[in-house]
């Protein structure tokens, strides 16, 4: 089975932005939301937020 990078329709709080990147790379959403905050703080927000929302732009939603 081929693993693809889509949105998480069970595993989200805002977006499911997270929850997709969690399952993809097979680790807890927890810690993907973590290095996310800490990107937006230590990056002042600007650019962790732009990528934030092109991936919710760009990334499908699972087939099911």
């Amino acid at each position: 089975m081929e693993k693809k990078l889509s949105l998480s329709t069970t595993n989200k709080i805002l977006t499911g932005v997270c929850g997709g990147f969690a399952s993809y790379f097979g680790v807890d959403a927890t810690l993907i939301r973590i290095i996310w905050v800490l990107m937006f703080v230590l990056c002042f927000g600007v650019m962790p937020a732009v990528v934030y929302i092109l991936c919710w732009a760009i990334m499908p939603l699972p087939k099911e």
